[in-house]
Formats: structure tokens, sequence, C-alpha cells
């Protein structure tokens, strides 16, 4: 199934067979709600993530010193979106089998739904921890149920209550933060009681998913939905840290739209948060 990808993400070019870690492109936005382009958020990151060392000195760690595969971007059915979900289902599954973790780079955020399909699948009692700006906890978005605004109540669908935790919650319909206070964990705004939500995932296998709108627009313009009073970079690199000691099982980073900041500054973020979350868990 698995060629070597031509252009890969920076310092991601182990085999597959001795990969730890399997990187792999969902470039899907097919029901993004505001601004589309994060379909051209994998390909524009494995280019630019050339401007960046191999070598972190948040972590003093080198992606030389890991082994991750990147298995370079599926091709999604846009005018489908049960059946893109599906191959993203299908290519993590293949992944988890050979017992290694998937992590993805959308895509808009409902891409999340069909890796967490194929995880909860081999790993009973699943957590997840979800780094956002938004709830997205609609039961559905004009009538659609498979929407980035509904994507985390869908995962909750899986899942169940108490089981997902959200941070940097700061937009989304008053009865969506109403039903969160019954069926999931919501901290609104900021990181406070990651701690708390760490100790109380401690020995589930977890699957951590940032939207990377959880970033202030001041550091983070390039995406589809942007939202002000938003977190640092060094605020999600520290909150990432702690996620990190888990049994992380699946991962993903996605909502980088880089059509909309022409400077680049966005996609150096977004390469930089990828490359920070490989090294925390590989």
């Amino acid at each position: 199934m698995w060629n070597k990808n031509i252009e890969t993400f920076i310092g991601c070019d182990a085999e597959y067979a001795e990969a730890d870690i399997v990187l792999f492109g969902a470039p899907f936005d097919s029901t993004t709600s505001y601004r589309p382009g994060t379909r051209f958020a994998s390909k524009t990151m494995r280019s630019e993530s050339f401007g960046l060392e191999t070598y972190s000195p948040y972590q003093d760690k080198d992606m030389e010193e890991i082994k991750v595969f990147d298995g370079g971007d599926l091709e999604l059915a846009f005018g489908n979106t049960r059946r893109a979900l599906d191959d993203i289902k299908e290519t993590a599954s293949t992944i988890l089998k050979d017992n290694k973790i998937p992590c993805m780079i959308g895509g808009e955020h409902l891409v999340t739904l069909g890796a967490v399909e194929a995880v909860a699948e081999k790993y009973k009692d699943l957590r997840v921890i979800h780094f956002d700006a938004h709830t997205d906890l609609r039961e559905d978005y004009l009538g659609e149920k498979l929407s980035h605004a509904s994507v985390i109540r869908r995962v909750w669908d899986i899942v169940g209550d108490g089981k997902i935790h959200q941070f940097g919650i700061r937009s989304g319909e008053k009865a969506e933060f109403t039903w969160a206070k019954t069926h999931t964990n919501l901290h609104k705004f900021s990181f406070e009681g990651l701690e708390e939500a760490v100790q109380e995932c401690e020995g589930y296998p977890v699957y951590f998913t940032i939207d990377l709108d959880v970033l202030d627009p001041s550091v983070f313009p390039g995406t589809g939905t942007p939202e002000a009073g938003g977190v640092t970079f060094l605020e999600l690199l520290d909150a990432m840290k702690k996620v990190s000691g888990l049994s992380i099982v699946g991962m993903d980073v996605n909502e980088l739209s880089p059509v909309y900041d022409q400077s680049g500054m966005s996609t150096a973020v977004a390469c930089k948060i990828l490359r920070e979350l490989l090294l925390l868990v590989g």
C-alpha cells in the first residue's frame, strides 16, 4: 500500500516498516462553512517545513532521532463526504493494524472523525483530547450531520459521555455549551484544567486532535474560521507537552488554510506545531 513519498515533511523519511509514527495528509474541506482552503494545508506544509531545522530547542530532541514515515496525501472524493471519511478510516486502520501511530494533517476538522472511527475499533474505552476555538458540537449544520461544525458531536456518538476533554473553546451556539455541560468536559478560553484532564485520561488510550484555530488570529490568521481571544504558540506548546505523557494512539493537526496568510507565517507556525508534536510522541 505504501510507497515512499517524494516530498516529505522535514525529518519524516524513515521507511514504513521501521516507523513508529505514520504521517499522512487528508486534503478535504468540502463541508467548510466559512472560508475553504484547508485542502492545501498538507502540501504547503511539506514544502515549507524545510524552513525549519530538524532540531527542537524546546525539547532538545531532533527529528533524526525518531522514526516517522510520511505516506503523502490521500486522494479523497470531494463530492462524497462519507466516502472520504471511509478512505481516511481505512488508511488509519492499516496503520493501526501494523502497530503504528497515525498522525494526520487536515484538512477541515471533520477529517478527525474518520481517524477516530478507526482508532475506536482497535482501542476500547477511548478518550479524546480536543484543542479548538469552536465547540464543534452541533447535531447538524444546515441539516448535515457530517460537518466540521459537528465533528466532535459525531465523535461523542462513538465514545460517549465524559470521555471528551475540550480546551480553548470560545465560539459556538449557546445550545452547544449547554449540551456540553452534561456530555463533554468543556473548558472555555484557555488550558485551565488540563492537568486534571490528563490525570483522568491516564491508563486509557487517547486520541489527540489539534484544531490550529485554538491559536489567536494574531499568531495564526491563516485559517477558515478565525476567532479572537485565542492562546499563544508557547501556551499551546506547553499544553501539548502535558498531553504527550499519555498513551496517545492517534493524533491530528488541522484547519491551516494557507491562502489566507500570504506572509506564510501561519504555515510556519503549523509546521513548528507538527514538528513539536511528532517529537513529543515519537
